[in-house]
């Protein structure tokens, strides 16, 4: 699949002498939406910035479409739109003008047509005469990726798009994000919210101390890294795991009730079956059994605190 950002060998250096980047090289799918996730100071930001020209690389190159983020910045910079965490705006500005203004930032002629069009998508074209200060956060939400989208980019960044915002409207922006995609458009997504990517990605990007960790496919992470469990309710409890089940590695809860059998069902065959034997035999009756799947929640927090 072609890439529409190509990033090589990127690195930023503070003049402080910290390394909030190192070495990175990561593509991305032209009409994909990707998840960058990561814990705080991972680089995320510091990644973003460089990408959309508001920060310097130390090392490194960036390729927006083709364009050099550097060389090519205004060719580049006009491929990108970029919704910031921070909701900034003029408080006394109305939604009309903030768009318009912002198209207009990028030489772009005047096009009340596609203003509107993009209003209308947004559910804002009601708001369109009203001004900032009077709208909701979820609201001025929708006007910061309306601002971003005013000049046509084939590339919007989300910087944690649905923070502060409420449920019911964080799955609104979540079916707006997936039409963007149907018309083209890639979408880079971070945010604190797991279940966001779990939801929306095609692929998902996990840094950490300014490392790439990995990329991968979402469903595909979930099968190489997600494990099963099934948990297992005694009629009565135990005081310790009998030496006769030690094969199954099973933990036991505190009150002796339940016992955990953690398991990769890509290469799970009889185990299950030979520990409930095994149980009865030993004269262990259960009372219920449950099992679940790993999140890619579960997934991230082992990847983050992985060797730390």
């Amino acid at each position: 699949m072609p890439s529409i950002i190509r990033i090589s060998g990127l690195t930023k250096t503070y003049q402080s002498g910290f390394t909030a980047l190192q070495g990175v090289d990561l593509d991305i799918h032209r009409g994909e939406i990707f998840a960058l996730l990561g814990p705080n100071g991972a680089g995320k930001t510091t990644l973003i910035s460089i990408i959309c020209g508001i920060s310097s690389p130390s090392e490194g190159t960036v390729l927006a479409d083709g364009f050099d983020i550097v060389k090519d910045y205004r060719a580049a910079r006009s491929k990108i739109g970029l919704v910031p965490q921070e909701l900034c705006s003029d408080a006394f500005e109305n939604v009309w003008s903030a768009v318009s203004f912002s198209r207009g930032l990028f030489g772009k002629p005047s096009n009340p047509e596609y203003i509107e069009k993009l209003l209308r998508q947004l559910s804002l074209w009601d708001k369109k005469d009203a001004q900032m200060r009077e709208l909701s956060g979820g609201m001025k939400r929708r006007v910061m990726i309306a601002k971003a989208l005013s000049h046509e980019p084939e590339i919007l960044f989300l910087d944690e798009p649905t923070a502060g915002v409420d449920v019911e409207l964080r799955k609104d922006m979540w079916e707006m994000v997936r039409e963007l995609r149907e018309q083209g458009v890639t979408i880079i997504l971070t945010t604190h919210y797991i279940e966001e990517a779990e939801e929306m990605a095609d692929r998902i990007g996990v840094i950490r101390k300014g490392q790439i960790l990995l990329v991968e496919e979402k469903q595909a992470l979930m099968d190489k890294l997600g494990s099963k469990q099934l948990s297992v309710r005694l009629q009565q409890p135990i005081t310790e795991i009998p030496d006769e089940l030690s094969e199954f590695n099973l933990k036991l809860d505190q009150d002796g009730s339940n016992l955990s059998y953690c398991y990769d069902s890509r290469h799970e065959s009889d185990g299950i079956a030979r520990l409930l034997r095994k149980l009865t035999k030993l004269g262990l009756e259960i009372r219920d059994l449950n099992s679940s799947e790993s999140s890619l929640e579960d997934i991230f927090v082992s990847l983050v605190q992985e060797g730390q």
